[in-house]
């Protein structure tokens, strides 16, 4: 349990600020003490009363301060904390951590400290995709800072894309998963998971797709960021909402799955939940495909999507130590599943019925048979959600042993 625990937070300046407040009123209800650090930037969008009422504790605003320095030199500030959490973390800020500055409160107690950093980034999508963002956050993340998020969405300056702040949730999820390590036994840990269909495109109205509805890929990449490990989730379309601490990446295709995977290894762990189209037309029409009035149906020549599963099964050093492939079967489905392992090479392969009349597409339940080297192992029927737990629970142990 992490009641006893203490946060420090830093309210980088950001319309996101407001999300602080919410996050400071979830983790002092699950019992962590909390201690505020606002931005001179941060005060703009939130006021230090707020806070304090909130953390009921002082809000430190000013690096020069005789009366703080003198309770509590700014060093000794971070030191007092079993983690420090950076929320919203700036696109300014991520750039102060990555060079070492230490021109106000915030940044000097960065540079500072010795405790674990969590950063929740916010910031426009532009900003965040702009290359000296993406090294700043390549270069913390070696360091061992942590990061949760952003997600993508409607932005405050109307534009759409990776940008948005975690949500206060989530980010108290993470923070608590932090605090308590016996808790996170898959920390340290990179992993994919692929969900939901695919749509391949065969004109600019009409697709071919399946009735996945992405719920059990979903449901894993939750289980996994559950157990700690940093998860990068390739979804389909589907109606299903981005799982929580989660890094999400939409697709439309099964080529651009793949590359949506190969752009998040390496990783320690993948698991191919999706139900990647086989085929898609090998001439997609620009136009809409018309009815002539001569009743001849048009012939679509089709050709073969990549092999996710294989691919990466196959890859030299920078192949998964954990690759985990689905086999949804109408028939013989142990028998089909344990065939699909050899032939594409993967480590475990979970094979379900999706005939009809199991209602798994769509459905809430699942019955599964785990398919690894050493044989064929039946579980029950479950949730899909208790399936995830179960896999999570199965992959603890295979790295533990």
């Amino acid at each position: 349990m992490a009641s006893g625990k203490r946060v420090l937070l830093i309210v980088g300046g950001g319309i996101a600020a407001y999300k602080a407040l919410e996050l400071v009123r979830l983790l002092r209800k699950r019992g962590v003490a909390v201690r505020a650090v606002l931005t001179k930037a941060g005060a703009e969008f939130v006021t230090p009363l707020s806070l304090s009422a909130l953390t009921e504790d002082k809000v430190y605003t000013h690096l020069f301060s005789l009366t703080d320095e003198a309770e509590m030199g700014h060093i000794q500030l971070s030191r007092s904390a079993d983690l420090i959490v950076v929320a919203p973390a700036t696109a300014d800020l991520l750039a102060k951590m990555r060079a070492g500055l230490a021109n106000d409160l915030a940044s000097t107690l960065l540079l500072a400290t010795d405790t674990d950093v969590l950063a929740a980034p916010a910031m426009n999508v532009r900003m965040w995709s702009h290359a000296a963002t993406v090294e700043n956050v390549k270069a913390l993340k070696e360091r061992g800072i942590a990061f949760i998020g952003p997600d993508e969405g409607d932005m405050a300056c109307g534009e759409y894309g990776p940008g948005r702040m975690a949500e206060p949730e989530a980010i108290a999820e993470a923070v608590m998963a932090r605090l308590d390590p016996a808790a996170r036994p898959l920390a340290g840990k990179r992993a994919i998971v692929t969900s939901g269909p695919t749509h391949e495109p065969i004109d600019p109205v009409r697709y071919i797709a399946n009735r996945s509805s992405g719920k059990q890929g979903h449901a894993i990449a939750a289980a996994l960021a559950a157990a700690g490990a940093e998860v990068t989730l390739v979804t389909g379309p589907t109606r299903e909402p981005d799982p929580a601490g989660v890094t999400v990446k939409h697709i439309e295709t099964a080529r651009e799955m793949l590359a949506g995977v190969e752009a998040a290894l390496p990783a320690d762990i993948a698991v191919f939940a999706a139900a990647v189209a086989d085929w898609r037309v090998a001439e997609e029409a620009g136009q809409k495909l018309k009815k002539d009035g001569s009743g001849q149906i048009p012939s679509l020549s089709m050709t073969e999507n990549p092999d996710i599963l294989k691919t990466v099964s196959g890859l030299g050093g920078t192949r998964p130590s954990l690759v985990v492939g689905f086999a949804a079967e109408t028939e013989m489905v142990v028998a089909h599943a344990t065939e699909k392992r050899a032939r594409k090479g993967c480590d475990w392969i979970l094979a379900n019925d999706v005939s009809p009349a199991t209602g798994t597409f769509g459905g809430e339940a699942n019955t599964i048979h785990l398919i690894t080297g050493a044989g064929s192992e039946d579980w029950p029927k479950l949730t899909k959600k208790e399936v995830a737990e179960k896999l999570a629970t199965r992959i603890v142990e295979h790295f533990s042993a």
